[in-house]
């Protein structure tokens, strides 16, 4: 479903209120320069953080939380402009109106050097925060998120006595964490995993995305994990791991199939930043070599996380990402020549990737709000199939993205794990059905 584009230029207005003391412009970092050349189709650069409410949604004070929230965040408001050598961000006096959800989670944001970065959309009793990924990784936009939710709930329920914690100075907010951290330096470098296993099968006829969700105790998950020795995470890619195994013909398991993990570098490098400061690991498990069984899958993804999430090899990839602003050879090509080469070594690494699973980890608000929120979901936009799961109380959710037009594989995931009699809860695929 395409965005209302009328809608899009009535919700942005100017506020002369606009904070001074926030940078006016910036470098986009490090990990949101591939972004703007790569994004394209169902795979926008978009991610959406949701939140389901235990009664509808006031759009009114909705609106108010927001414009309160920004003014804690105000480096949220930018807008991408385009350079001779490099894409950045400039502040803007637009201010996002929050709006009925008109799009599917993950549309494209980005139309042109006049658009916002993020959008607040609401339905029924779900409120939406979709945000393209040049502006804030997962943790970032989450940050943002919980304030928003706090600020919303508290507006509606005063009785509840909420207090609105202070956030870290805006300069923090905004560092640019890759910087910080650069060493010039060869680090250890990742050899790559050379072309893995793809999935098959038609895309969507309207190139978008199909959205299938679930919801499960993440007591009964942690359970089964704990009775195979994982943690989460590792017990979660090992059950992927079997679901695309599944769906393969023996011919194709002459390759790997290779599982891209984000890694949130704030846990390895002290950092307040809510702009993009991550990496990604690559996990692969060969079937046409080794028996498939859960308990090798497990062995094999856990040794995979131990080996690669050690701070000298997250050092590495990030002095290699970091680099790429710093490179004298293509530091003076002009923009116009770079995106063609970036394009294509975005392609060249999905070459390297059955899917992606990112794990973005608890959600978290005041305690007194809790009895007014039933759960918290992320989905992210994607060019092949990716799984995103976080937590909220004892809530467990998973958010399917994929172009393809089948659900198998998803479906799969959700039966393995009821097999091992963790309930699971599947609902609809389809966000944006009008109001009856």
């Amino acid at each position: 479903m395409p965005r209302d584009k009328a809608k899009r230029k009535q919700k942005r207005v100017p506020n002369a209120k606009t904070n001074k003391k926030t940078l006016s412009w910036s470098r986009l970092d490090n990990a949101a320069k591939i972004f703007p050349p790569t994004s394209h189709g169902a795979d926008s650069g978009v991610f959406r953080l949701s939140c389901e409410l235990r009664e509808p949604v006031d759009p009114g004070l909705l609106q108010q939380a927001l414009d309160d929230t920004l003014t804690r965040f105000p480096h949220m408001l930018m807008v991408m402009r385009r350079g001779v050598f490099w894409y950045y961000l400039e502040q803007t006096a637009q201010r996002p109106l929050v709006m009925p959800e008109h799009a599917p989670p993950c549309a494209p944001l980005y139309e042109g050097s006049g658009s916002l970065l993020l959008e607040v959309s609401y339905w029924r009793s779900k409120i939406n925060l979709d945000m393209f990924h040049v502006l804030a990784d997962g943790a970032g936009a989450i940050a943002f998120f919980e304030a928003l939710m706090t600020a919303y709930l508290a507006l509606c329920h005063p009785e509840a006595g909420t207090q609105v914690q202070l956030q870290a100075p805006v300069s923090q907010k905004w560092a640019d964490s890759f910087q910080k951290y650069y060493k010039m330096r060869s680090g250890e470098q990742s050899s790559g995993a050379g072309r893995a296993y793809r999935l098959r099968g038609p895309k969507r006829p309207d190139g978008g995305l199909t959205i299938l969700e679930g919801v499960a105790d993440v007591r009964q998950v942690l359970d089964a994990a704990h009775r195979y020795g994982a943690t989460l995470t590792v017990f979660l890619t090992a059950v992927l791991f079997e679901a695309i195994h599944e769906e393969m013909y023996v011919r194709h398991r002459k390759r790997p199939v290779v599982l891209t993990v984000p890694v949130d570098l704030r846990g390895f490098f002290p950092s307040d930043t809510t702009r993009n400061f991550f990496s990604t690991i690559r996990v692969g498990y060969h079937f046409g070599e080794r028996s498939g069984e859960l308990e090798d899958i497990l062995t094999e993804t856990a040794a995979a996380f131990k080996s690669e999430l050690t701070p000298e090899k997250l050092a590495a990839r990030l002095n290699k990402l970091a680099s790429l602003e710093h490179n004298p050879l293509l530091r003076p090509i002009p923009l116009a020549l770079k995106n063609p080469v970036l394009r294509f070594s975005g392609y060249i690494a999905d070459m390297g990737e059955t899917a992606a699973l990112s794990n973005v980890g608890k959600f978290k608000l005041p305690e007194e709000l809790h009895p007014y929120v039933r759960g918290f979901g992320v989905f992210m936009s994607t060019g092949a199939l990716e799984l995103c799961t976080c937590t909220f109380d004892s809530s467990l959710h998973f958010g399917f993205t994929s172009v393809k037009e089948a659900t198998d594989v998803q479906r799969r995931f959700f039966t393995r794990l009821t097999e091992m009699g963790i309930e699971v809860e599947i609902r609809s695929n389809e966000y944006n059905e009008e109001e009856p």
